[in-house]
């Protein structure tokens, strides 16, 4: 297991995609009154700018009243890959790393679809590092804000799992290194106010801690 910061030469480049999965713990799915596929993933993309690297700050913007969290697993792809083999999938990573699939609730009920509620600037906090040579197939995964836990569960519980995401995704699309794959949230998702403070803890990875603010 290494442990690659994301300013490192090391590093891999920006994401040319982040590729998301929606509905991929049945909890989760259940409590938004859904349910989670079965047959094959769900999947939407975020926009590369909604990225922040570290412990940058989410900013609300003013077009929604209800931004909420959603701590993920995120999967780094390491090398160009196309209709990757799925019991080769860790071949594929550069790493993985804490994710936070921050969502404006309310835009994504009003739009039908998830385009715009996902891809805010600063939508997407990544980090705290990449994670290279590490298995995380099943580990322990919990968001906090202010202190209190709010999601917890393990990466285990996911409808499908890392190394089939990996491999059902490279099938639709060619992934570059850099690009992002967040495997999903678990049950537990709330609203963020500014001054919170949010962090999404996964074992052996670390913690992602993001401080919550406004544009004013």
């Amino acid at each position: 297991m290494r442990r690659v910061p994301f300013e490192s030469p090391q590093a891999p480049p920006p994401p040319s995609k982040i590729v998301a999965v929606g509905r991929n713990y049945r909890e989760h799915a259940k409590e938004l009154g859904n349910v989670a596929p079965e047959e094959e993933p769900l999947l939407f993309l975020k926009a590369p700018s909604a990225l922040v690297l570290g412990g940058g700050d989410i900013v609300l913007p003013p077009e929604s009243s209800r931004v909420d969290y959603e701590g993920e697993l995120a999967l780094v792809i390491g090398k160009t890959i196309k209709s990757w083999p799925e019991e080769r999938w860790m071949e594929a990573l550069a790493g993985v790393c804490c994710a936070n699939d921050v969502t404006a609730r309310d835009l994504q009920k009003k739009d039908g679809q998830w385009a715009r509620a996902k891809s805010f600037d600063t939508f997407c906090p990544l980090g705290p590092e990449l994670v290279a040579d590490l298995d995380p197939s099943d580990l322990a995964i919990e968001t906090r804000v202010n202190g209190a836990v709010k999601q917890s569960s393990r990466t285990s519980e996911m409808v499908f799992s890392p190394a089939f995401l990996l491999a059902y995704i490279s099938r639709m699309m060619t992934l570059l290194p850099g690009d992002l794959i967040l495997t999903g949230t678990p049950a537990g998702i709330g609203p963020l106010a500014p001054g919170d403070t949010v962090e999404v803890e996964i074992d052996k990875i670390g913690i992602l801690k993001n401080r919550v603010s406004t544009n004013g």
